[in-house]
């Protein structure tokens, strides 16, 4: 079993084709096809599934995905540790949710792209939970996620502190004056599974509002549209709303003092081994973090 079959092996199963996995790798499908079969053969069982639409891992395959990405990454971060080459290189697989990919990312990337731009970075945005899940599976090599993150498998650093407020149509002054309009609240909101829908539901229930009018969007832009259309309202964080095309469309309500506080924070695979272009990251949140809280500069 050689850390080249493990890679091969790894990328298919990220991309759930083997014609998508010879690409990524430049080579050809025969190639892979059989690299894997030889894998299998090795350890005799069956990883993959294969069926019209593509591969989809066995129950063998899934038990061995966590120990192939980690053994293909200390590979790679060897090579970095004794390379003389001083430039900081590699790929970084950033997950982020949509909000903190918006209104965050562009400064922080910008910050450390100038510095290495050897590292080529794919960021994937989905929710804490499912971001939190390819972390762990290590598909990802970080995520930044809304806090907290399980201490015994993840180290977690904070990242930012985020303001979240309610979005009203600008004609109403207060929340409770659109609370008033009836017993049937209209929001809008990402899927199932969204932090700051399920902050959403739980703030309106304290206020007594369980019946609620869900619409689901995929987009921000979407979102704060449909809210300054007067279709309702939302609740995101402040930084997103006032980067949004639509802010003058919109009002901003605080909440309570410190309710609407949320920490966002960039977790990593406790057991994986972080490459240079890894570390570097770290140092740049960290730094962004402190420069924030010395000059003063709020979090959101």
């Amino acid at each position: 079993m050689n850390n080249h079959d493990l890679n091969i092996f790894a990328t298919a199963a990220r991309l759930g084709s083997i014609t998508k996995a010879a690409k990524s790798l430049s080579t050809v499908q025969s190639n892979v096809t059989t690299r894997i079969r030889l894998l299998e053969d090795e350890l005799g069982v069956q990883l993959f599934h294969r069926n019209h639409s593509g591969i989809n891992l066995t129950r063998k395959g899934h038990e061995l995905l966590p120990y192939a990405q980690q053994m293909v990454a200390l590979v790679h971060k060897a090579k970095e540790t004794v390379s003389n080459s001083k430039e900081v290189q590699g790929t970084l697989r950033i997950g982020s949710s949509q909000t903190t990919a918006a209104a965050r990312l562009p400064e922080l990337l910008k910050d450390y792209v100038v510095r290495f731009n050897k590292v080529d970075i794919a960021v994937e945005t989905g929710f804490t939970d499912e971001m939190t899940a390819r972390v762990l599976d290590y598909s990802l090599d970080g995520a930044f996620v809304t806090g907290p993150a399980d201490p015994q498998k993840l180290n977690s650093i904070p990242a930012f502190t985020e303001e979240v407020v309610v979005v009203t149509p600008a004609a109403y002054r207060t929340v409770e004056e659109y609370l008033a309009k009836g017993p049937v609240t209209k929001v809008m909101v990402f899927k199932v599974g969204c932090f700051y829908r399920r902050m959403l539901e739980g703030y309106l229930s304290k206020e007594g509002f369980d019946q609620l009018n869900e619409m689901e969007f995929g987009t921000i832009e979407g979102i704060i549209g449909c809210v300054s259309a007067g279709l309702g309202i939302t609740m995101l964080p402040r930084s997103v709303v006032e980067r949004t095309s639509r802010r003058n469309q919109v009002r901003i309500h605080e909440l309570p003092k410190n309710a609407g506080r949320v920490e966002t924070l960039f977790i990593t695979h406790k057991a994986q081994v972080n490459s240079n272009a890894m570390e570097r990251l770290l140092v740049v949140i960290a730094r962004q973090r402190r420069g924030d809280a010395k000059n003063g500069v709020k979090s959101s």
